[in-house]
């Protein structure tokens, strides 16, 4: 599900069912090198949540991407999403993302961090071939934060 009008109608009718939201969060960087890197990045991030949506249809809800810049105070925007989201009603926010800084500016939270594949020249198939593989080290990573309670 994503964060469209249709969808949020079905979550609100099944909230005991639809628990978890996905954040993607992407990096916007104007500067020569870094505006490339960040696309590519952003591409293979929302990519990897519709993949994940696609596994998942009907537990998760994938929000529109959270984008930042690398000058944000980022740590306080995230947890007043977190917070909106669970008075919302997801009971797991989950933040997806392939900028490292994540895994120690909000360590309460729960951020999946993998590293980013460019996709842009890739085939499809060769694209859902790698889009396969990352969500092997997705799964175990959802499945166990699930598990906790």
């Amino acid at each position: 599900m994503f964060w469209i009008g249709k969808d949020v109608e079905v979550f609100s009718a099944q909230k005991e069912f639809i628990d978890t939201a996905i954040v993607p969060l992407t990096v916007i960087d104007g500067s020569p090198i870094g505006m490339k890197q960040s696309a590519s990045s952003a591409e293979f991030l929302m990519s990897l949540t519709a993949f994940v949506e696609q596994q998942f249809k009907g537990r998760i809800m994938i929000m529109p991407p959270f984008s930042y810049t690398n000058g944000m105070m980022k740590k306080d925007y995230i947890q007043a999403i977190d917070q909106e989201l669970k008075l919302a009603g997801f009971k797991y926010v989950f933040y997806m993302t392939s900028d490292h800084s994540w895994t120690s500016a909000a360590p309460e939270l729960s951020v999946l961090w993998l590293p980013s594949i460019p996709l842009g020249d890739m085939d499809q198939s060769v694209k859902q071939s790698v889009l396969s593989d990352q969500i092997r080290q997705v799964v175990p990573m959802l499945s166990s934060k699930w598990s906790e309670l």
